[in-house]
């Protein structure tokens, strides 16, 4: 097996968990087969740079001596608010020359800066994603998924989301047993699925202003499997189901409809880690009604059936 050279960049004000996050996940990996990886980190000069929290990291050297890497791993953080020119003109001639290029965070920022972004879709953290799409309009910004692959280009959505962007990447280049001690050693979950949303549902909608309206999303919440029509939660307001449906868009910013499909997915995926229900059980609980129903759901907002997210994301320790 060749062993997969890892350059990680490094610069003043880059978010330290951004950098740590996917050195963790490849050092494990190259602890448990030895010669898999070999990690490296780089500044602009080779000199310290200190970090968002201000914390100071010593890189291995400069990217001026650096060997083209197999991943190029470009971390986020505030540092690429107002980036140096020269790590942008360094990405923009080195980035192309690696086999896998990665960005976690605002890492993404840089990538687009320096054109490797142009044509690709890709992601970022949530407050940063309509600033990447309006700076770049050549790059297709997904401001959903927690990453996104496109082709050799990987980039995700926050620190956390980096961690399951490079367990991704183990899995692929090592197998999903290496993924999984490294994921275990970390006490994460092997990885969530890249087309996992960045938010909850809750969290993903805007609260209303209104008490009507947020009584209706709180009883949501709490009866996925109830009637949840917009003629039941209309009637739970005391308002007209048009009137309802369009007041609870312009408060919550999305449908009443894909809400309640946000909460029901949320409820199922619970269930399925944290009980040992069976997913019969599971899709009645959460309002689906029949395991196919839920099945179509699960296919398609995380790419993987109820079954194979269960065996995927449960952790060992479940009852």
């Amino acid at each position: 097996m060749p062993q997969r050279t890892v350059l990680v960049v490094v610069f003043h004000e880059v978010q330290s968990l951004d950098v740590t996050g996917p050195v963790e996940v490849f050092t494990g990996a190259e602890q448990h087969v030895p010669g898999s990886y070999r990690v490296r980190t780089a500044s602009l000069d080779g000199g310290p740079v200190r970090t968002s929290s201000g914390l100071t990291l010593v890189p291995d050297g400069a990217l001026a001596d650096a060997a083209d890497p197999h991943t190029l791993v470009v971390p986020g953080g505030r540092g690429t608010r107002h980036p140096d020119p020269r790590l942008v003109d360094w990405l923009r001639r080195h980035g192309p020359r690696a086999e896998r290029l990665v960005s976690v965070c605002t890492g993404a920022v840089l990538l687009a800066a320096a054109g490797l972004l142009d044509g690709r879709r890709a992601t970022t953290h949530w407050a940063y994603c309509d600033t990447l799409a309006r700076n770049h309009p050549a790059v297709e910004v997904d401001p959903e998924p927690i990453y996104v692959r496109d082709g050799d280009v990987a980039t995700s959505a926050g620190v956390t989301s980096g961690i399951d962007l490079t367990l991704e990447l183990v899995e692929e280049d090592l197998g999903r047993d290496t993924a999984l001690t490294v994921a275990r050693h970390l006490v994460v979950f092997l990885r969530r699925p890249g087309n996992q949303a960045q938010f909850s549902a809750q969290l993903a909608a805007q609260t209303a202003r209104r008490e009507p309206l947020r009584d209706v999303q709180q009883w949501i919440s709490e009866h996925p499997a109830a009637d949840l029509s917009v003629a039941a939660l209309a009637a739970r307001a005391r308002l007209s189901p048009r009137h309802f449906a369009r007041a609870f868009r312009a408060e919550t910013g999305m449908t009443p409809g894909r809400y309640v499909d946000r909460v029901r997915l949320e409820h199922a995926r619970r269930l399925l880690e944290d009980t040992a229900c069976g997913v019969e059980e599971v899709s009645r609980a959460s309002g689906y009604g029949t395991p196919e129903a839920m099945r179509r759901a699960f296919v398609r907002a995380l790419g993987a059936a109820p079954a194979e997210y269960r065996r995927r994301f449960r952790p060992a320790h479940t009852p």
